[in-house]
Parts: structure tokens; sequence; C-alpha cells
């Protein structure tokens, strides 16, 4: 194409462009409320590139360089530090990706919890059907870890206090390698997240139900209580990024199949961010306040309580303000 019919197909494009530049320098606002601003940014870079290699004039090239200049400057300046990034993420972001995905957490909670409870009614009516899921040895080994004689409770009840941060590490290895194999299978068509938050509920119910029906049910609830409104929620989410992943894979829709899975998995990846964070927080607990047995169990429930109703508030009304942080 010669350069004269090059600046027609264009010349209008780029004097739109160089307004909104205008428009922009003198209110020094930041572009995040244009959604055309960084698409035209990336069509100016991409004739500059076509320019630059047709060998037009100096003088066109010169323009359109200090447009992209402009405009770089215009889409960066305004973008917030990493720490501004977290922080928003954190305050408002997280809660509001979790509502926009309200179906995918849905039938991921429905799937786990339903799981969760169902093998534990049923392991608390018929005994004997521990056994069918959990190893015997498995079996008393949870036993000894939630016997009522025991001077902690948890996985690593024999240890003393100056230790705690041995647990610490271990639940947030433990609970994140959980969270990202529930997420990483949605990779197999949905089917791999399907089996781990079945699998995971069923276990978890089995357990329960088994410990209740023996009569550990005190030291067992007042354990889990804590830090389970940060677990039990991350787990749902990995597992609702999973199900998207899966999805996006059967039924990708007007996109292609590739371009549906990128989608999902950078909505999916954020999900898996803020179920990190969760279990972060849930391993702390554990560590340092689920496994102790000098508080009473009245008082591990309504910490409990409060911290499940923290959890619920947060996902409710956090980032709903209209100046909410992004």
């Amino acid at each position: 194409m010669k350069q004269e019919a090059f600046e027609r197909q264009h010349r209008i494009e780029w004097e739109t462009f160089a307004t909104q530049l205008d428009s922009l320098e003198r209110t020094r606002s930041g572009t995040t409320g244009n959604l055309d601003f960084p698409a035209a940014y990336r069509r100016l870079c991409q004739q500059l590139a076509l320019a630059e290699a047709r060998g037009y004039s100096s003088q066109l090239l010169e323009q359109l360089r200090q447009l992209a200049l402009r405009g770089h400057q215009q889409l960066y300046r305004h973008r917030s530090p990493l720490l501004g990034r977290l922080l928003g993420f954190i305050l408002g972001g997280f809660a509001r990706l979790v509502r926009a995905e309200w179906r995918s957490v849905l039938a991921s909670s429905l799937l786990f919890y339903g799981s969760l409870l169902g093998m534990g009614l049923l392991v608390f009516a018929f005994p004997e059907l521990v056994y069918s899921l959990v190893p015997a040895d498995q079996v008393a080994q949870m036993e000894a870890m939630y016997d009522p004689d025991a001077s902690r409770l948890g996985r690593f009840g024999e240890r003393g206090s100056a230790d705690d941060w041995l647990m610490f590490g271990y639940y947030v290895m433990n609970n994140i390698g959980i969270a990202f194999q529930t997420f990483s299978g949605g990779l197999l068509f949905g089917v791999g997240s399907l089996f781990f938050l079945i699998f995971n509920g069923l276990t978890i119910g089995a357990v329960a139900g088994h410990l209740s029906e023996i009569g550990y049910h005190q030291p067992f609830w007042s354990f889990v209580i804590g830090h389970g409104a940060f677990e039990l929620t991350a787990i749902t989410l990995a597992g609702a990024a999973g199900l998207k992943l899966g999805a996006a894979l059967i039924a990708p829709g007007r996109h292609r199949r590739g371009e549906a899975l990128r989608l999902a998995a950078a909505c999916g990846v954020r999900l898996v961010a803020g179920a990190t964070l969760l279990l972060s927080i849930a391993a702390f607990i554990e560590a340092y306040w689920s496994s102790m047995t000098y508080s009473s169990a009245s008082i591990k429930y309504v910490v409990g309580a409060l911290l499940w109703l923290l959890v619920a508030l947060y996902f409710a009304f956090a980032g709903r303000s209209r100046h909410a942080t992004d």
C-alpha cells in the first residue's frame, strides 16, 4: 500500500486518538474508564510497525511515534503499583469476582458440601461404612489426633507449642496442594475437579461422622470450626475455578476452544490466588489456635461462628461501594 492510501485509511483514527490524548492530558484522569483507549493504542502501535516496515516518510513515522509515546504514558502512568493492586484485590476485587462467578461457586459448593454432609450422616448412622473409604490405620490415627484426653489436637498433637511454626508450614503446603490439584483437574474436561471435590467431601464427611459417632465430637468440631471457615471456602473456590476450565473445554460457545480456555484460566487463576490467601489464613489459625486445648470448647465455637460470619460478610458486601478498590 502506498503511503497516501495508508494515510487516508487511518487519518480519522489517528485524529480521534489524538483527541482522546488531549482530553486525558488536560483532565489527568486515568484510562480505566475508557474501554476503547487500550484497543486504540494497540492498533496505533501496529500501524506504526507497518509504516516502519514499509519505509514510509520520516515525517509520518515521527507523528505516529509521538502518538504512541503519549499513549504509552497515559496507559501506564495511572496503573497502580503491585502492592496497591494486591490490596485492591483483597479489599474488594476478590469478593466481586466470587459474586460474578456465583454459578461455578454454587455448583462447586453443592458438590463438596453435599458429599461431605451426606457421607457424614451415613457414617454416623452406619459406623462400619467409614472403613470403605478410609483405611483402618488412618481411622486409628484420626482417633488419636482428636482424643479428648490429648494435650494438643490435630496432626501435630505430640509436639510442643514451640513447634507451631512447623505445623503452620505443613498446613500451608498441604492445603495449597489440595487447592491446586482441584483447580488443575479442570483441564481434564472438569472430571478432575469433580473427583477432588467429591473425594475430599466424602473423606472429611466420613471422618467427621466417625469421630462424632464414637463420642469425640467436641474435640473434633471445636478444632475444625475456626479454620474451617477459610479452608473449606477456599476448597470450593478452587473447585469453581477448575469447573470453569472444564466448562470452557466442553462448551466454548462462540470462542475457539483455546481462546475460551484462556479466558477461563485468567478468571480461574484469580480465584485460586484468593483461595491461596484464605488457605494461608486457615493454616495460621489451625496451627496457633485450633490445636490449643487451654481454651474451652465453648470459646472455640463462638470464635469459629464469628469467623464464618466474617467470611460470609466479606463475600456478600466487600467491593460493593461505588468507589471500591479494584
